[in-house]
C-alpha cells in the first residue's frame, strides 16, 4: 500500500458510521447481543445485584440474573467495507431511563428486544421510539424453553404498527444478530426516504 491507496489502485474508503440502540426490558439480552456481534471487546457498566436493590429490580423470570447494566454497553461491528455500526445498549430499570434521552441522540434507529415469557417489559421501550419516530425493530429473543408464538400473536400483543418489523432471534448467536442489525438499517433508511418524499419540494 502507497500512502493512502489500496493494492489496487483505488482510494480506501471512508466507512459511514451509524448509532444503533439496542433497548428492552430488564435482562432480554441487550449485553449478551452486544457481545456476540461486536468485533471490538465490548464496553460494560455492569454490577451486581444487591439486597439493597432487590425491591426494584424484578427478577421474575431471571433468577440466575446476579448483574445488571447500570449506564450502557457499548460495540462495533463493520457490517460492509463502507458501513460501521456502533451499537448503544440501553440499561433495562425503570430507575435507569433517565439515560436514554443522551444515549438515543444522534441514532438511526433502535433494536427493542423482547422475551415472549415477558413481554411487558417491552412496553416501555416500543413507547418511547414511537413517541421520538425513531426507527425500530423488535427482535424476539428466543430463550431457550420458552413459547414460540406465531408473528401475528406477538405484534398484536405489542400493539405494534404493521410497518414494523418483527424479527426472531438468538441473542447468542453472531449471525442472527447480524440479521437484526442489518433489518434495522435497512428499515430505518425506507423511514427516512418515506419522510424526504412526504416534504413538499
Amino acid at each position: 500500500m502507497i500512502f493512502g491507496r489500496s493494492e489496487r489502485g483505488k482510494p480506501p474508503v471512508e466507512p459511514v458510521t451509524l448509532k444503533i440502540l439496542v433497548a428492552g426490558g430488564f435482562g432480554v439480552g441487550k449485553t449478551t447481543l452486544v457481545g456476540a456481534v461486536s468485533e471490538i471487546r465490548p464496553l460494560r457498566t455492569e454490577e451486581l445485584l444487591t439486597e439493597a436493590g432487590r425491591p426494584v429490580d424484578d427478577v421474575s423470570g431471571v433468577e440466575s440474573k446476579s448483574t445488571t447494566t447500570v449506564a450502557m454497553d457499548f460495540g462495533r461491528i463493520t457490517l460492509r467495507e463502507d458501513l460501521v455500526l456502533y451499537l448503544f445498549g440501553t440499561p433495562g430499570q425503570e430507575r435507569f431511563w433517565f439515560m436514554w434521552d443522551e444515549l438515543s441522540e444522534g441514532a438511526l434507529g433502535a433494536v427493542v428486544l423482547a422475551d415472549t415469557r415477558r413481554l411487558e417489559d417491552c412496553f416501555a421501550a416500543v413507547d418511547y421510539f414511537e413517541r421520538r419516530s425513531i426507527p425500530f425493530v423488535v427482535g424476539v429473543n428466543c430463550f431457550e424453553g420458552s413459547a414460540r408464538y406465531p408473528e401475528d400473536t406477538v405484534r398484536q400483543a405489542l400493539d405494534l404498527d404493521p410497518d414494523v418489523p418483527l424479527v426472531l432471534c438468538d441473542a447468542r448467536e453472531r449471525e442472527s444478530v447480524k440479521e437484526v442489525l442489518i433489518e434495522v438499517v435497512q428499515h430505518a433508511m425506507e423511514c427516512a426516504a418515506g419522510r424526504r418524499q412526504a416534504v413538499p419540494s
